[in-house]
């Protein structure tokens, strides 16, 4: 079958990174890459060397691109993890996961995460005057250690404040990914890919999001922030 409508007019050629680590949130990346997939979207896996990265669960990621050459996508979709792995991100001295991130969002059309991979935009200062969400969970990381980022109210699935997209916790990354084909291919696409992943989603049960006020990341350097670079106009 096409990776995109049939009827569809020539389409253009488009791509996506995302960047991986080791603790990355399974969902976060392989719901999305198979949604980009059905709309003829290439998608990128990159990290800071190629190799094996293995998942928040186990999963084994194979990553043949670096950081290093990743250059030319439309978008960049950032990925949640495991709180160690995202504040050994955060953390990090050398900033390289954090400044790898500053230099695509000045070249790509979109600026976009999935659950808490807000809060690896957050720390490379990518959201700052910008609304956005995360993982229910992480609503307090998002508005304690980044007051500069208006979080959005309630829980949306996704965010989109001018070119910045943000979702909410792990499965909205399959809202979100239709969201940006949308964008990018037009609503045809995405209805397109709807149907051909058959999303359409009945819940066979029904909770409620927790409240939640603590936020469950290990300790941030109160420093970090310093080498924070200036946020880029979009």
């Amino acid at each position: 079958m096409p990776a995109f409508p049939p009827s569809s007019p020539v389409q253009a050629h488009l791509s996506i990174a995302i960047p991986i680590y080791h603790g990355v949130d399974m969902l976060d990346v392989t719901g999305p890459f198979e949604m980009f997939r059905w709309a003829g979207i290439d998608t990128h896996l990159v990290a800071p060397a190629p190799g094996a990265y293995t998942c928040n669960g186990g999963l084994i990621i194979q990553v043949s691109e670096q950081f290093d050459g990743a250059e030319g996508f439309d978008a960049i979709w950032v990925p949640g993890g495991d709180p160690v792995a995202l504040a050994g991100i955060i953390n990090d001295p050398m900033r390289t996961y954090l400044d790898y991130l500053v230099r695509q969002s000045s070249r790509v059309r979109y600026v976009t995460s999935v659950c808490e991979g807000a809060l690896l935009l957050a720390a490379a200062g990518l959201l700052d005057g910008y609304e956005a969400t995360t993982h229910w969970a992480f609503i307090p990381c998002l508005e304690q250690l980044f007051p500069s980022v208006r979080v959005a109210k309630g829980h949306p699935r996704f965010v989109l404040d001018r070119n910045r997209l943000t979702g909410g916790g792990i499965s909205s990354g399959l809202d979100e990914s239709l969201k940006l084909i949308e964008i990018l291919r037009g609503t045809a696409s995405a209805q397109y890919v709807q149907q051909m992943t058959q999303y359409y989603p009945d819940l066979p049960v029904s909770s409620e999001i927790p409240p939640t006020q603590r936020c469950p990341l290990p300790p941030i350097r109160n420093n970090y922030s310093m080498s924070r670079p200036t946020r880029q106009k979009s």
